[in-house]
């Protein structure tokens, strides 16, 4: 039986029984497979790049015998859902600024996708953005640590009826993450405090540094405000 890691297994529980998903940068076809194993009526599409991990994908494919259920297919991004009606997109292991520049490249071709999972390694607000200026709403957002790495999983609808950001507040949350921020798991604390204590660390530096760099220090005393705040005040 396919086993997938902590971070796929919490992006499947955000998709549908009957769903037909396409996984980019699919790593094996591991999610598609595993799910389509578990899901009858499930389809799915695994997307690669390169010729190497599509040959692993097709091997994985063949080997539990869901062929005629999971398609892999080589392409550029969201270019493999060309002629394929998906409802749903998972985009997951790469970073933020990847993952948004796989979305605005390919966003024509999203028109019939009801929901993205994704998963940012790092610069999760850059998708967050992304998602809030393309018409995708964020519904939920978890963080997770799974071997010493802590990994934030969105989950955005098109068309969903109301936003999660307050307006007041809106930038912080596009940071740090309008839910995560609200509930403060120990993963949230871990990864925040880590950040607080580089911020720190850069702050003294540039303190101790002979050209002045007000505007670098200015910026890093904002973020510290900010974390001490979301980090060490109680929500109202």
């Amino acid at each position: 039986m396919v086993r997938l890691s902590e971070r796929l297994s919490l992006i499947a529980e955000y998709l549908p029984e009957e769903t037909y998903f396409a996984d980019i940068g699919s790593d094996h076809a591991y999610l598609p497979v595993y799910y389509c194993l578990n899901h009858p009526e499930a389809k799915a599409l695994a997307g690669e790049v390169n010729e190497g991990p599509l040959n692993s994908a097709k091997k994985v494919i063949e080997e539990y015998e869901v062929h005629n259920r999971v398609e892999a297919r080589k392409g550029d991004g969201l270019d493999v859902l060309e002629g394929r009606n998906v409802s749903e997109v998972v985009i997951a292991g790469m970073g933020g600024p990847l993952i948004a520049s796989i979305l605005e490249r390919g966003k024509d071709r999203l028109r019939d996708v009801r929901r993205l999972l994704l998963q940012p390694n790092i610069h999760s607000e850059i998708v967050r953005r992304w998602l809030e200026e393309n018409g995708f709403a964020l519904v939920d957002e978890k963080i997770i640590e799974e071997n010493n790495h802590i990994y934030e999983i969105l989950i955005a609808d098109r068309g969903a009826p109301s936003s999660l950001y307050t307006k007041d507040c809106k930038e912080t949350e596009l940071w740090l993450g309008p839910i995560l921020m609200k509930e403060k798991t120990e993963a949230f604390r871990k990864k925040w405090e880590r950040q607080l204590k580089k911020n720190m660390e850069i702050l003294h530096k540039l303190e101790l540094a002979v050209d002045e760099q007000e505007s670098k220090k200015k910026e890093i005393i904002k973020e510290i405000d900010i974390l001490k705040e979301v980090l060490y005040h109680e929500n109202d």
